[in-house]
C-alpha cells in the first residue's frame, strides 16, 4: 500500500505499508513516481494497480503499459458530479479525465449501483469490466445491549445529558461543503421545528474537526438542545450510545459512508434521499427512513416518530460487511 507521508497506518497489519506520496497536491503531478514505483512492480512481481479516485489515472496509465500489470480504478463516486454539485467550474474538464482513466482501466469498482449505471452510460465503459464494490462495515454484528448502555451513559456524562432525552447525532468533516450545509439544516431547519414540541426531550451531537471559524456561534447553541463536540479521537461512542442519526445531505456524491456505520452500529436512522445513494429501505428495515430532499416538516416527523426498538436486519451485514465485500472483489481480481 502507497500513501501519503502523514498516514497512519496499523503497525499489526501484515500489508506492506509505504509512505511514498508527498503531503503537497503537487503529488499527483509527480512524473518522478512512475521510476519508484515501476521498480516496486518489478521486484515484487506485482500483477494489480489499484488506484482510489481518477487523480492518479495517467500515472496509473503509464505503470499499465510500462509494466504489463491490470490497472484497477476504485471510483468512490463520481468525482466530476461531485465538484459539479459543490459549484466548482472545472468540473467538466475533470469529467473528461476522468472518462478516460475509467476506459483505460481493466476493472472497474463501483460504491453504488447509481454509479456504475451512470459511468457505463455516460462514459461508455464496457459492463462487463464494471463491478459494485460497496464501501464497507467492520462488525458482523450489531453491538450488544450492555455496550450500547455503557456508551450512552458516557455520552450523558460527557456532555451533562438528561437520562430522559433522547440523543441524536452528526458528524463529517465540516470544512467539506455538503457536510456544512447539513450542520446548517439542522441548526436553521430542523432544530426550531423540534423545539415546536415542547414534549420532546433531545438532544443533538455535532462532531467533526475543521469548523470554519465563522461558526463559533455552534458553540453557544447548548441551550438549545446543540451540542458541538467537535474533533473526537474515538467516534465509536458515539455512534454505539446515540438513539438516531440524522443525514440531512442535500448535495455531495455516492455513498455517504457516515450513514452506514450509523446503520451497522444499530441506529435509527433519518436521512434524505441524496443522503441514502446506495443504501437500500429493503435491507435496512425500519431503521432507515428516507424523505425528498429539502421535505424538513416530514423530516421532522420522522425524527419525533423514530422506533429505536428494532434491529437492523441481518440482510445488511450481508451487503455491508468487509468480509462479504472483499471476498467478492478478490474473485472479480482473481477468477
Amino acid at each position: 500500500m502507497i500513501s501519503t507521508k502523514n498516514n497512519a497506518f496499523p503497525h499489526e497489519s501484515n500489508i506492506s505499508f509505504l509512505p511514498l506520496l508527498s503531503n503537497s497536491r503537487s503529488r499527483y503531478i509527480n512524473p518522478f513516481l512512475i521510476f519508484s514505483l515501476k521498480k516496486i512492480i518489478q521486484k515484487k512481481g506485482l500483477t494489480h494497480l489499484i488506484i482510489e479516485h481518477p487523480y492518479y489515472g495517467w500515472l496509473g496509465i503509464l505503470l499499465k503499459w510500462s509494466c504489463n500489470i491490470k490497472l484497477v480504478l476504485r471510483s468512490h463516486n463520481i468525482e466530476s458530479l461531485r465538484f459539479k454539485s459543490t459549484g466548482k467550474w472545472w468540473w467538466r474538464i475533470l469529467f473528461q479525465y476522468e472518462k478516460r482513466t475509467h476506459r483505460k482501466a481493466d476493472i472497474n469498482f463501483f460504491i453504488t449501483d447509481e454509479d456504475r449505471n451512470f459511468a457505463i452510460n455516460k462514459f461508455k465503459l464496457d459492463p462487463s469490466k464494471c463491478h459494485m464494490i460497496t464501501y464497507g462495515f467492520e462488525l458482523n454484528k450489531i453491538p450488544s445491549p450492555d455496550e450500547r448502555d455503557a456508551a450512552k451513559k458516557t455520552l450523558q456524562r460527557i456532555h451533562k445529558i438528561d437520562p430522559s432525552e433522547k440523543i441524536f447525532f452528526f458528524n463529517g468533516t465540516l470544512d467539506y461543503k455538503p457536510n456544512l450545509d447539513a450542520v446548517n439544516i439542522i441548526l436553521n431547519e430542523l432544530n426550531p421545528r423540534l423545539q415546536q414540541n415542547t414534549s420532546f426531550k433531545y438532544k443533538i451531537i455535532i462532531c467533526g474537526k475543521n469548523l470554519p471559524e465563522s461558526y463559533d456561534e455552534l458553540k453557544a447553541f447548548q441551550s438549545n438542545h446543540i451540542i458541538y463536540a467537535g474533533f473526537v479521537d474515538d467516534i465509536s461512542p458515539y455512534f454505539k450510545g446515540a438513539d438516531g442519526f440524522l443525514n440531512p445531505m442535500t448535495d455531495g456524491g455516492g455513498i455517504k459512508t457516515k450513514l452506514v456505520e450509523a446503520l451497522g452500529y444499530n441506529l435509527s436512522c433519518i436521512s434524505t434521499t441524496n443522503g441514502a445513494i446506495g443504501v437500500s429501505e429493503s435491507i435496512t428495515g425500519n431503521k432507515l427512513k428516507i424523505l425528498p430532499n429539502n421535505d424538513w416538516e416530514n423530516f421532522t416527523n420522522a425524527i419525533f416518530e423514530a422506533d429505536t426498538s428494532e434491529n437492523i436486519p441481518a440482510l445488511f451485514f450481508n451487503h455491508f460487511y468487509w468480509g462479504n465485500i472483499t471476498e467478492k472483489a478478490a474473485g472479480i481480481l482473481d477468477p
